[in-house]
């Protein structure tokens, strides 16, 4: 949509400078039209002005709603629309709000500055709402479809909605001393999967993460100290983009075969009860011969056929979801020998925080075996190594 027409852009803040606008006009085209923000990766509606020095044109972003009510107006008068019949508001000056910049961020850093008969200004992109004494999140929160940094940190939050997982532009959320003890996994299934890339849990009461956590792939810097952690999600190993781990002061016994398969930058896990391994402690759960069931989900997997509910059992699909990879590359579900052993931090990371006081940069994790053939071979590489 376009029109020719000629145009005056007033800058509000030039007085500020000591300047004035031309007052006059420029002749230009007038477009409506849609243009993808590379932040947010969605098309907006945009007003562009070309004039004869600007032909590439300068873009404003529009309100869709404003625009369309102004367009329809426009449109009545435009057909010949009695104007005692239009949608027409008495012309009046403007509130000073009315032509500030839409609020981007936003901090409330106490109590008493916390907003409780106004709503958050719609345009917020960073909200961060600290030391109020929240024990839950206010909805009127989750209006902000624009909201890309939401930081809840130091209030008193003991479970979080799963509708923060409709914040479909929400790339960090803070959430740093507060009193959660759970995440759940319907979080870890929402629009987050596509747009989280930090998350901080620091300083909370969390026992366990859900499996369905390693759903979130998008996230870059991951923070979860000071927690009552006793495990890790099984298939950590699938946050290919995390470059930035914190877990210390928590209550790992030990790492899950997952982990081996990070890449990252920094990572730290100092102060956890890390167990000496022995090489020669294992858990068997191997059959002879191996039952039907086990056969044939590792054939699924390993010849990478496609399941689903729709195929087969749920609970079924929730095994096959988290079998396990044996040193030989070949999957394991329920038959498998599993065992502990020590690995060197610096083989997933570049920077690591030494593990305990000692000076350690070593930590046990879980290993699994689809065979006897497959755990030999690794007792002899131990022994081999042991000699030498």
């Amino acid at each position: 949509m376009k029109l020719q027409c000629d145009v005056e852009v007033i800058h509000r803040m030039l007085p500020t400078y000591g300047l004035k606008n031309r007052g006059r006009g420029t002749r230009a085209v007038l477009s409506i039209g849609k243009h993808l923000d590379k932040t947010t990766r969605r098309n907006n509606i945009y007003l562009m002005i070309c004039t004869q020095k600007d032909r590439a044109g300068s873009k404003y972003k529009a309100d869709a709603n404003s625009l369309k009510n102004f367009l329809s107006a426009a449109r009545l008068a435009h057909r010949g629309s009695d104007s005692d019949t239009l949608p027409l508001s008495t012309l009046t000056p403007v509130r000073a709000r009315d032509v500030e910049r839409p609020k981007k961020k936003l901090a409330i850093l106490s109590k008493k500055d916390y907003p409780l008969t106004s709503n958050f200004p719609y345009s917020l992109e960073q909200l961060q709402v600290s030391y109020c004494k929240l024990s839950r999140v206010d909805m009127r929160m989750l209006s902000l479809k624009s909201l890309r940094c939401l930081d809840l940190s130091n209030n008193h939050i003991k479970k979080l909605p799963e509708t923060i997982g409709d914040l479909g532009c929400l790339a960090e959320l803070v959430l740093h001393n507060n009193h959660l003890e759970t995440f759940s996994a319907a979080l870890c299934l929402s629009s987050l999967q596509r747009t989280l890339k930090l998350l901080d849990l620091s300083r909370n009461r969390l026992h366990a993460l859900p499996d369905q956590f390693c759903q979130l792939r998008e996230l870059i810097s991951l923070k979860l100290d000071n927690n009552l952690l006793e495990r890790m999600p099984s298939r950590i190993g699938q946050l290919s983009k995390l470059r930035s781990l914190s877990a210390s002061h928590n209550k790992l016994p030990f790492l899950p075969a997952g982990f081996r398969q990070l890449s990252l930058e920094n990572l730290d896990l100092f102060g956890n009860p890390f167990a000496q391994p022995n090489s020669l402690d294992h858990t068997m759960r191997l059959t002879f011969p191996l039952a039907l069931q086990e056969m044939a989900s590792r054939a699924v997997l390993d010849l990478r056929i496609p399941f689903g509910p729709h195929l087969i059992p749920a609970h079924l699909c929730k095994e096959l979801e988290l079998a396990k990879t044996c040193d030989c590359g070949r999957t394991v579900v329920d038959a498998f020998i599993q065992m502990v052993v020590s690995m060197n931090l610096h083989l997933v990371s570049h920077m690591v925080v030494l593990v305990d006081d000692m000076g350690s940069t070593e930590a046990p994790v879980q290993r699994y075996f689809c065979s006897l053939a497959c755990y030999s071979q690794f007792l002899d590489i131990c022994l081999r190594r042991g000699v030498r």
